[in-house]
């Protein structure tokens, strides 16, 4: 074998996943802090001619970016011929613009900033906004994978009977998608937000609903609003306890307890980020999104 992954510990299961189908190792990597903060990644065995690919999702953006960079470059130090990055949450990713005076455009900034250690990268429906593709933010190539199918399978398989709720007009393509695939209606919420945990929702029918488990589809809960005020509302019409299903599940503070509280029969989410909630594994698709480009890729001459 020639191709290496190199799991940051939490990815280690998805790793594992992902490594027969791509006729990869799993190699250990660890990482630790110092009293004072500071990090030390240590890679524990010999590169040397392999191919590598990270595997680490984003979801502390801020605490793995040194990291990042550290293993990148000891990896080349240690031998590698390539390095890759399957990051199956992608940060940074909403912010490709500038809102108001002075705001950094953190979208591309962030971009620039892994092309500089990684050869190539592969993630999982990033959060993009008016980018419609991840090539334009990215010089290496840059994949991103669809989740719609996986998830598609698993409404067919475990909520019979079930519509499809979007929270807002950014979910109309993929809840779609999702409802298309799964062979069931879909409707899409409108929502007005006055900020970041002030948000309200209004489902343009009921007809469609009702009699149907309803299943809150969302590419990312954060803060989590957005569902609980949706699950609010159809607790308001008197539709049946809802389904959220989740594609990435950031979850920050206590958001998943506040959903359950909110009335949600389940919670679901794919494993794009490690959490109990975990039901839907994307292993697959970022197998299928790296093969191209793992050990296929130039490496890029470092400075």
């Amino acid at each position: 074998m020639t191709r290496m992954l190199l799991p940051f510990p939490l990815q280690r299961p998805l790793a594992d996943a992902i490594a027969p189908l791509l006729g990869a190792q799993t190699g250990r990597l660890n990482w630790r802090h110092f009293p004072d903060g500071e990090s030390l990644v240590t890679i524990e065995q010999d590169l040397h001619g392999l191919d590598v690919a990270l595997v680490a999702s984003l979801r502390n953006p801020d605490a793995l970016a040194l990291p990042l960079r550290f293993v990148a470059a000891t990896a080349r130090e240690l031998g590698a011929r390539s390095v890759g990055l399957i990051a199956p949450y992608l940060a940074y990713m909403r912010q490709d613009k500038r809102f108001n005076p002075g705001e950094a455009v953190s979208a591309p900034l962030f971009a620039r900033f892994l092309a500089e250690s990684f050869d190539w990268l592969v993630t999982a429906d990033p959060h993009l906004h008016r980018t419609p593709e991840l090539s334009q933010l990215f010089r290496i190539p840059a994949r991103a994978v669809a989740t719609a199918s996986r998830i598609s399978d698993w409404i067919r398989d475990n909520v019979p009977n079930a519509v499809l709720i979007g929270p807002d007009n950014e979910s109309d393509q993929w809840v779609s998608e999702i409802a298309d695939r799964a062979g069931v209606v879909y409707q899409i919420l409108t929502k007005t937000r006055g900020g970041d945990r002030d948000v309200e929702v209004s489902l343009p029918s009921i007809d469609a609903a009702r009699g149907r488990t309803p299943v809150i589809v969302d590419d990312i809960a954060s803060s989590g609003r957005t569902m609980i005020e949706t699950l609010n509302h159809l607790r308001r019409l008197g539709l049946l306890p809802a389904v959220c299903i989740v594609i990435h599940p950031v979850f920050a503070q206590d958001a998943y307890e506040q959903l359950l509280a909110a009335g949600a029969e389940k919670v679901v989410s794919t494993d794009s980020i490690p959490h109990p909630s975990n039901a839907i594994s994307i292993a697959g698709l970022l197998a299928e999104g790296s093969a191209e480009f793992f050990g296929s890729v130039l490496p890029k001459e470092m400075p």
